[in-house]
């Protein structure tokens, strides 16, 4: 059954008596395998006794963690990147557990929003030390009639297409660098797409416009610290979509210091909406991502769950 989250400043901190991590062996490039002595160590530093699994895909995960949770797991942990996290939040939604992240992953976007260290032991120190906190999960109904979830950022045109570098050709550069590089062999062979942005609370009837990107986010940042949206909170009901119609070579490189050194991302030409609910189309039918996984095809509907999902994190810390 169902319970809702709570709200973070009312959750207690919680007592752990055993835990379950999940780790990717292929995020950031086999980094979590790196950590897992310091991992398990941890926890029996804690009395928490912790079992460890390798998982492969996210059809894997999904059937580990499914497994876990029948057999009575409350405490589940997610030892990779974005998309690890991800995979762990599909199979766990609707269960009365809490959520883990240690990060070691490329991207990391998600635990930058909870507040935690980028390190992976600091990481699991700080959710060992802090309490449940509600975060606001994005459900989105691809052309197919899946439904997915995903946690920081997703959308179509050069954002779809840099994700597809980042996981192929890109995979095994490092941080920024890898989300940086992608977006420049996207951009080179990307046109701007047909597209028709649907609001929820939008007056009148939708246009159709060309536009190179369109980005649905709940976090501040994406593309491991790149900041689209640094106001974006992810327990405030809502998200933040962001529509590029066009963008130069010129303006591109002037923007490629800014990008690698601060992740800072100045674009006057880059119109921005807080919205609850929303429809993309595209002409063709393009492929939308989220959190760097290819989740399906367009047209798809997109809405914010509200405090959806417990994670373990800081106190007193708002993303």
């Amino acid at each position: 059954m169902t319970k809702p989250a709570q709200d973070s400043e009312s959750s207690p901190a919680i007592r752990i008596t055993r835990a379950v991590v999940f780790f990717n062996s292929r995020s950031g490039r086999g980094k979590a395998r790196r950590y897992l002595s310091s991992i398990e160590q941890e926890f029996c530093n804690r009395g928490i006794s912790v079992d460890i699994i390798e998982t492969a895909s996210a059809d894997d995960l999904a059937g580990h963690a499914q497994r876990q949770i029948q057999a009575g797991g409350k405490s589940l942990f997610a030892a990779g990147g974005d998309g690890t996290c991800q995979g762990l939040v599909n199979s766990a939604f609707g269960y009365d557990v809490v959520l883990g992240l240690i990060p070691t992953g490329g991207g990391n976007d998600f635990a930058r929003a909870l507040g935690l260290p980028l390190d992976p032991i600091a990481a699991l120190r700080a959710s060992l030390e802090g309490k449940p906190r509600a975060v606001d999960l994005v459900k989105v109904r691809t052309s197919d009639g899946r439904e997915h979830f995903y946690l920081g950022g997703g959308g179509v045109g050069l954002d779809a297409a840099a994700a597809q570098y980042a996981s192929t050709h890109y995979r095994n550069w490092p941080g920024r660098t890898r989300y940086i590089a992608s977006a420049i062999r996207a951009f080179a062979s990307s046109e701007p797409l047909r597209t028709r942005v649907t609001l929820e609370s939008a007056q009148g009837e939708s246009v159709w416009q060309s536009a190179l990107l369109a980005s649905v986010l709940n976090t501040p940042t994406f593309g491991a610290g790149i900041r689209l949206i640094p106001t974006a909170k992810i327990d405030d009901g809502l998200l933040n979509l962001a529509l590029l119609e066009e963008l130069s070579a010129g303006r591109l490189l002037r923007l490629l210091p800014q990008l690698a050194l601060r992740g800072s991302l100045n674009l006057p030409t880059l119109r921005t909406f807080r919205v609850s609910k929303l429809r993309i189309e595209t002409d063709p039918p393009s492929l939308f991502e989220g959190d760097g996984e290819l989740l399906g095809m367009t047209p798809v509907e997109i809405e914010v769950v509200p405090r959806a999902m417990n994670f373990l994190a800081p106190q007193g810390l708002q993303g």
